[in-house]
């Protein structure tokens, strides 16, 4: 039986050599390489991010550098998963740097830039009423939606930003951004129909 550190060891030697051959582009390895590593560089990212939604994107993007970088890896320097995991970190301080530099939308204050938003010049008090109603509706919502996916909302609706410049608002991808709108989007109808049941 092995110990763990014998185990260790043994799982060291193959993480490096799966990253020798992900280094020839070899694709198997890479999903070897992948199955071996990303639940534990997963709940690594987690624990920075605290969103599983955000995690996951620092996974994609870290396995995509790994796939990327791995022939620049040097085994003299780092344990194959200390490599692995400097890169996750990096990555989600990037994000966490690129979030934190973001227009931050309160959702407090957004009943108020939903109104004015909604109202015209001519409103008649009842329409008035009705139109307060709808957007302290809208915005309890809203401040129910994760901070990414409201901020990404509110550029394109209340902004009148297309996506791809609300990703360089964000900083992120376009991708990203069109699946943050369109979750943020659904959570919102959900959420707007219960109240009106």
């Amino acid at each position: 039986m092995d110990t763990p550190l014998t185990q260790s060891t043994a799982d060291t030697r193959q993480l490096h050599d799966l990253l020798a051959a992900v280094a020839r582009q070899d694709a198997r390895a890479f999903h070897l390489l992948y199955q071996s590593t990303s639940s534990k560089l997963f709940s690594f990212a987690l624990r920075i991010l605290h969103k599983r939604e955000l995690a996951e994107e620092v996974l994609q993007e870290s396995y995509v550098n790994i796939w990327n970088s791995a022939a620049s890896y040097q085994s003299s320097l780092a344990a194959p998963m200390t490599w692995m995991t400097t890169i996750v970190r990096n990555r989600a301080f990037d994000l966490l740097r690129r979030l934190d530099h973001t227009v931050e939308i309160d959702g407090d204050d957004f009943d108020m830039h939903v109104l004015q938003a909604m109202e015209g010049e001519t409103v008649s008090p009842a329409r008035h009423l009705e139109l307060s109603q709808d957007a302290h509706a809208l915005a309890s919502c809203m401040a129910r939606l994760e901070n990414a996916h409201r901020q990404a909302m509110a550029l394109a609706f209340f902004h009148d930003l297309s996506h791809s410049e609300v990703a360089q608002q964000l900083r992120l991808p376009v991708g990203t951004v069109k699946t943050w709108i369109r979750r943020g989007l659904d959570k919102l109808r959900l959420c707007l129909n219960r109240r009106e049941a």
